[in-house]
């Protein structure tokens, strides 16, 4: 077994024993998360096993079905890239319809999301132009990596019918794809290291590919939720070069009217037990405190969690304050 494949699966035995802590008279929380495949669910899954209140991570369609269901009072807390988090506040993009929710409320935000291209190596595909006229995954409807992409091709100026064939597969299924030659490319906003990715890359001699040039320098200059991006050399494996990219953030959101005690347990279980919360994914391991208040954040600091960053005094400046809190 290679190291990395190695990390990977301690992270995942050590999430797959998770029970939730057992707490009595409690309301539970329900955390949407996203597909089994991605961190999103292993975060979620961490963020209970560290919290005194009975807790459970759902799967999910992705982002933007995270936070419909959490307007809508079918969820009390959700994750959600950067980019959806910041749509669903403002009424944009797949939201312009519904309008801005009033009721969003940010918690705190996680690991840097690098847009991720992944590609079968006898494919020819050497940057993100070449997926002209090919058949590529561009995620479920829902997802965020569906929402990232759908706004790369806008600013390519790329509909479907750039592409050869289009899937709308979920990220657990996509790498068996590619290993089955049904597409030549898939794309995935994830955290690293991720155990699809690296199943594609094991299994399917895929390869990882910059994905950089006008269209992505547009995006970062335009959008306060991009910024760029990179992921390490050597994740997976010794000839896995670096790759540069752009991304997004992971948050977690709730609704106003999830209860503020719940809200409070919920942060300062993880910030109470940061270096046990960090050590559950590699992803984790360069988190602060200082960003997780701050990057990412389009919506107000919920109630609950603003009581505990005061506390700690990591928010003391009151015009700031005022400003996140309304």
């Amino acid at each position: 077994m290679k190291p990395t494949a190695g990390l990977l699966a301690i992270g995942l035995t050590s999430l797959f024993l998770w029970s939730s802590p057992p707490a009595q008279g409690d309301e539970s929380l329900t955390i949407g998360t996203a597909s089994p495949a991605g961190v999103y669910h292993l975060a979620g899954r961490a963020i209970c096993r560290v919290i005194d209140i009975p807790c459970t991570a759902e799967s999910s369609e992705g982002s933007s079905a995270n936070l419909r269901a959490l307007r809508e009072g079918e969820l009390q807390v959700a994750l959600a890239q950067s980019d959806i988090h910041f749509y669903a506040a403002n009424g944009s993009e797949a939201f312009r319809e519904i309008g801005p929710d009033s009721d969003l409320r940010s918690v705190f935000s996680l690991h840097s999301e690098p847009f991720t291209l992944v590609v079968r190596r006898d494919a020819g595909i050497e940057g993100f132009d070449d997926l002209v006229q090919r058949s590529v995954n561009i995620g479920n409807p829902g997802s965020g990596q569906r929402g990232t992409m759908l706004r790369l091709m806008d600013a390519r100026g790329w509909s479907r019918s750039s592409f050869r064939l289009v899937n709308d597969l979920p990220a657990d299924q996509q790498s068996m794809e590619l290993c089955h030659g049904n597409i030549d490319a898939m794309v995935y906003t994830v955290g690293h290291p991720n155990a699809s990715v690296a199943q594609a890359i094991r299994l399917c001699n895929a390869a990882l590919i910059d994905v950089q040039g006008d269209a992505i320098d547009l995006l970062v200059e335009a959008y306060p939720f991009f910024s760029r991006a990179w992921i390490a050399g050597g994740l997976y494996g010794p000839d896995q070069p670096p790759v540069r990219t752009f991304g997004v953030r992971a948050t977690l959101v709730a609704s106003a009217d999830t209860d503020p005690d719940h809200i409070y347990r919920l942060v300062a279980g993880v910030f109470d037990n940061f270096q046990r919360f960090k050590a559950y994914h590699p992803a984790f391991g360069m988190l602060t405190p200082e960003a997780m208040i701050r990057d990412g954040l389009t919506a107000p600091l919920h109630e609950g969690a603003l009581r505990y960053y005061r506390e700690q005094g990591w928010i003391t400046d009151e015009a700031m304050t005022a400003k996140l809190a309304h």
